[in-house]
């Protein structure tokens, strides 16, 4: 961890104790500081910007109602994502429902087709993993971007330690054959 990071993490413990113990601004703090993360990897997970933000306004209302429980401020970073991914699988399970009786209803569903642009680097790297499954995707959002250790994603996600490494090197060999099979 570097110093940066463990920098982060005591005025994240700092702000959910003083919010625990009910100073609205250290809230208002934690919220802002948390905020696009949490928007972020509902976006990775889901795929679609404003369902993201609802998933995290979800997620936020939970947090806010937990916090008072929530015994180590260490695990905060955790604790947030574990509800945001839990807050996104409803979202989605909501989707799948909501789709399932669009389908009884409509006989032919209509198809927007959008053109991408040429993919960039970045671009690329980030198209490549939108073609990954959900928990890969999300472990591999969790451990890279988010800079966490794989205990913290599988508390964020709800999983076993094992399962986070097995999701990451199959997320890793797929992304290089998604990559490489691009070049040639």
């Amino acid at each position: 961890m570097t110093k940066r990071q463990s920098a982060s993490y005591l005025i994240d413990e700092y702000l959910v104790i003083s919010a625990q113990s009910g100073d609205s601004n250290a809230w208002r703090k934690l919220a802002q500081r948390w905020e696009a993360k949490l928007i972020s990897h509902a976006y990775r997970l889901l795929g679609d910007r404003e369902a993201a933000r609802d998933a995290a306004q979800s997620a936020w209302a939970e947090i806010f109602r937990g916090l008072k429980n929530l015994q180590d401020a260490k695990v905060f970073p955790a604790w947030a994502y574990r509800i945001t991914s839990r807050c996104c699988a409803k979202q989605i399970d909501r989707a799948i429902k909501d789709r399932a009786l669009t389908i009884e209803f409509a006989a032919e569903p209509r198809v927007i087709t959008i053109e991408p642009e040429p993919p960039s680097q970045r671009g690329r790297l980030q198209e490549a993993i939108r073609q990954l499954p959900v928990g890969e995707r999300a472990a591999i959002a969790l451990y890279h971007f988010e800079e966490m250790r794989v205990a913290e994603v599988a508390v964020a996600l709800d999983v076993p330690a094992g399962t986070v490494k097995t999701r990451l090197m199959n997320a890793r060999r797929k992304l290089r054959a998604i990559l490489e099979g691009e070049e040639t």
